[in-house]
């Protein structure tokens, strides 16, 4: 198969997948051509520079267009591009977008994932955490030895009486003494 028939192929399995295996029908409504027309210019931008810098070539058997450019830069438009990219490679964004959206509309109907997962880290996180957040920060259920809790349970390291900022309900050491103070 040709990259041209893989392409087409590929659009008209996602719009199936959308339109009669999902059922969402997103690429019926009005919010998909929107965003698709927003997509669409990052992806030219970036198949430009992959092609027109020629770190991408592509086989000329194998897309529209009878130039072979895998030596010289393509055009910009023309010979079966855009944006120096086979036009070919639309037919691919189109797809991808199209799946991942019918997808995304398809597992929120179900309750998959409606809001952010918040809670206390997996049993397999790092005890210590990872860049410098603990656990007892992260989940102030959970008692670290040598840790305060940001609830305030806990006692705090020695040499420091610690005051409670209520604004941002944290632990934090008190200020220095008034004579070293400006």
């Amino acid at each position: 198969m040709t990259y041209t028939e893989i392409g087409v192929v590929a659009v008209l399995l996602a719009v199936v997948i959308d339109l009669l295996i999902l059922r969402t029908r997103v690429v019926a409504g009005p919010t998909f051509w929107l965003s698709y027309a927003i997509i669409i210019v990052f992806q030219l931008l970036t198949n430009g520079v992959l092609t027109g810098l020629r770190i991408v070539t592509y086989d000329p058997a194998f897309i529209v267009g009878a130039g072979d450019y895998r030596e010289v830069r393509p055009p910009f438009i023309g010979d079966g591009r855009l944006a120096f990219a086979p036009v070919e490679d639309l037919l691919f964004g189109f797809a991808m977008i199209l799946l991942t959206l019918s997808m995304w509309v398809w597992w929120g109907a179900r309750g998959v994932q409606r809001t952010p997962y918040s809670g206390p880290p997996p049993r397999w996180w790092p005890r210590g955490g990872i860049l410098g957040v603990s656990r007892a920060v992260a989940d102030p259920a959970v008692e670290q030895p040598g840790a305060r809790s940001a609830l305030g349970g806990g006692q705090p390291p020695p040499g420091e009486s610690g005051v409670v900022d209520e604004a941002a309900d944290v632990s934090r050491p008190e200020p220095p003494s008034g004579a070293d103070r400006a």
